[in-house]
C-alpha cells in the first residue's frame, strides 16, 4: 500500500521556515487560514511533528494551542487532527468513543475493522501510556452481548496472516450452518471466523460461501444479525474484500441525504491521507455516481472545503 496516499513527504522541507510561515499567519489581528492549510495539507504528519517541535523552539508556544485559539469549528478540528500523530490520533478518537456521554459504536467498528494488527497493538499500549486505562476494559465496560465479543476478538490483534487451504471448505460449511441452516444464529461461529482469519483467507471463504448457499455472506449477515453485531461483521466482511471500498462506503454515507457526518468525514480523510487516499477515490468512483472530490465540493464549504479537497487531492472526473 505505500505510496497510495495523497499526502507525501514535502521535498525541500525546512521546519524552522515553516514555523515561522505559521507564526505570521497566526500573528496580529486576523488570521491567513489559507497560508495555514495550504502548508499543513502539503506536508506529511512527520513532518507537522518537526514543525510543531521547531514552532516551540522558536517561539516557546505550543503550535496545536496557539490554532486552537486561532480557529474554529470543523475547520479547527480538520487542523487539529492533522497535527496528531496518526496512533495518537486513533487513540483520541477511541477514548472519546468511549468516554463521551454514551459510546459511539461507530467509531470502534470503524479503527478495529480496518487496522493491521500490529497498529491494534500500539494502539493499546499508547492508549494505556495516555490516560493509564486497558482499552480493552474500557471497550467491555461500554458494551454488551455478541458486539462485545467480537470487539475483544479484534482488540487480541491476532489475525492470521496466511490462507489455511484446508479450513476454506469448513469455514464456508461453518457460516452456513451458523446462519442460514439454523433456527436462530450461532454468533459465535461468526465471531470467531470473521474475528481471526485473514482477509485473503475470508475472500476465499466469502467466494466458497456464495457456491455453497447461493447468498453473499453479506446477504446473510443482514439477515441473521441486527444492531451493532451486525454493523461490526458487516465492516470486517468489507474490510476482507478492500479497505479502501469500505472507507469509500462510509465516505458516501457520511455525506450522502441532507447533513453531513463531520466526524466520520475528517476521520477518515485525515487517517487515509497518507495511507490509500488514492485508492478510496479510485474505489468510490467505482461505486457510486460521482467522484468523492465533487461530494465534498457540494457537502460542504469554506477554509474545511477548501482543506478537505487538497487532503483529497484531485478529482475523477
Amino acid at each position: 500500500m505505500a505510496g497510495r496516499g495523497t499526502v507525501k513527504a514535502h521535498g525541500g522541507f525546512n521546519a524552522n521556515n515553516d514555523a515561522e510561515v505559521l507564526y505570521k499567519a497566526m500573528k496580529g489581528l486576523g488570521t491567513d487560514e489559507d497560508a495555514i492549510l495550504q502548508l499543513l495539507t502539503a506536508r506529511s504528519n512527520a513532518q507537522r511533528q518537526e514543525i510543531k517541535a521547531a514552532f516551540k523552539t522558536l517561539h516557546g508556544n505550543d503550535l496545536v494551542d496557539n490554532l486552537k485559539s486561532e480557529l474554529g469549528g470543523k475547520f479547527e478540528s480538520l487542523i487539529v487532527a492533522l497535527m496528531t500523530p496518526p496512533i495518537m490520533y486513533d487513540v483520541t478518537c477511541l477514548r472519546d468513543a468511549i468516554k463521551g456521554a454514551g459510546t459511539d459504536e461507530k467509531v470502534l467498528i470503524e479503527i478495529l475493522a480496518s487496522r493491521l494488527p500490529n497498529q491494534v497493538n500500539e494502539i493499546k499500549s499508547l492508549y494505556k501510556q495516555e490516560h493509564k486505562d486497558d482499552l480493552e476494559e474500557d471497550v467491555t465496560g461500554d458494551t454488551g452481548g455478541h458486539f462485545r465479543r467480537m470487539l475483544v476478538v479484534l482488540l487480541q490483534a491476532s489475525r492470521q496472516q496466511s490462507i489455511q487451504e484446508e479450513l476454506i471448505q469448513s469455514d464456508a460449511k461453518a457460516l452456513l450452518t451458523a446462519g442460514e441452516q439454523k433456527y436462530g444464529t450461532d454468533e459465535g461461529q461468526f465471531i470467531t471466523i470473521l474475528g481471526n482469519r485473514s482477509n485473503a483467507h475470508l475472500r476465499r471463504v466469502f467466494d466458497e460461501y456464495r457456491k455453497l448457499s447461493g447468498y453473499e455472506i453479506e446477504e446473510s449477515i443482514q439477515r441473521e444479525t441486527s444492531g451493532t453485531l451486525q454493523e461490526i461483521l458487516l465492516a470486517v466482511v468489507k474490510c476482507a474484500r478492500s479497505v479502501p471500498g469500505y472507507f469509500a462506503e462510509s465516505l458516501y454515507n457520511a455525506m450522502k441525504g441532507s447533513g453531513t457526518d463531520d466526524q466520520t468525514l475528517i476521520r477518515i480523510m485525515v487517517s487515509r491521507s497518507e495511507v490509500d487516499m488514492m485508492d478510496i477515490r479510485t474505489e468510490f468512483r467505482k461505486r457510486f455516481s460521482t467522484s468523492l472530490h465533487k461530494m465534498i465540493q457540494g457537502d460542504t464549504s469554506g477554509d474545511y472545503r477548501k482543506a478537505l479537497l487538497l487532503l483529497c487531492g484531485g478529482d475523477d472526473a
